[in-house]
């Protein structure tokens, strides 16, 4: 196992929650998958951490009908990101001024970015909910950009209809998530590509010596 990606996993999703929690705090809009779970928060009365974690719960068995297979990063997705989540919102203090809000929730944006090219570079599978949408592809012959959109979409609208913020946060996210994703992906695999080829010739020169 190797413990530079493991630690790359953990520190991913450990992010993707404390992200989550900047664009809540800023009240400008959440992520598709973040509406709905605040929705479902505002309805319950559940701690948003919490439904994250029963909502990856439920659409992890989702994947038994879809084939897809979980790995280590998918079951750590549905533990650790609402976790992580909660005790952000228990730290980061709401706040009133427009300026402060946009800062968070650009923050937010720009972290969540980072987060998921984060653990889903580390290779330890995807999470349940990226999970569903390669499994819908799969099965429908949708490309994963459709398939993905669909599911956006779908819950998107489920969680406004519950009462979770749509606003200018949910716009840019969705404008500039893809963008940053692949820069971020871009650079990880160009560390690993080093790491590797050092590995390699650390291991030909101990054979030599």
């Amino acid at each position: 196992m190797d413990l530079r990606r493991l630690a790359r996993l953990y520190v991913g999703l450990i992010l993707f929650g404390v992200s989550t929690a900047l664009m809540v705090r800023s009240r400008l809009g959440l992520m598709s998958w973040s509406v709905f779970h605040e929705g479902l928060s505002l309805q319950t009365g559940l701690s948003m951490g919490l439904i994250v974690n029963l909502v990856g719960v439920v659409v992890l068995l989702a994947w038994i009908p879809l084939r897809q297979r979980p790995g280590l990063g998918t079951i750590s997705n549905v533990v650790v990101i609402g976790v992580a989540l909660d005790a952000a919102l228990a730290v980061v203090p709401k706040v009133d001024p427009l300026a402060w809000r946009i800062a968070l929730m650009a923050l937010g944006i720009v972290l969540n970015g980072y987060a998921t090219a984060a653990y889903i570079s580390a290779g330890y599978g995807a999470g349940p909910r990226d999970g569903v949408t390669l499994g819908l592809a799969k099965i429908t012959g949708l490309s994963i950009k459709r398939a993905r959109m669909c599911v956006e979409l779908g819950v998107l609208a489920c969680g406004w209809l519950l009462g979770g913020a749509v606003g200018v946060g949910t716009i840019l996210h969705a404008l500039t998530i893809g963008p940053m994703m692949q820069a971020w992906m871009q650079l990880f695999a160009r560390l690993d590509a080093r790491t590797s080829a050092a590995r390699s010739q650390a291991a030909l020169e101990a054979k030599r010596a």
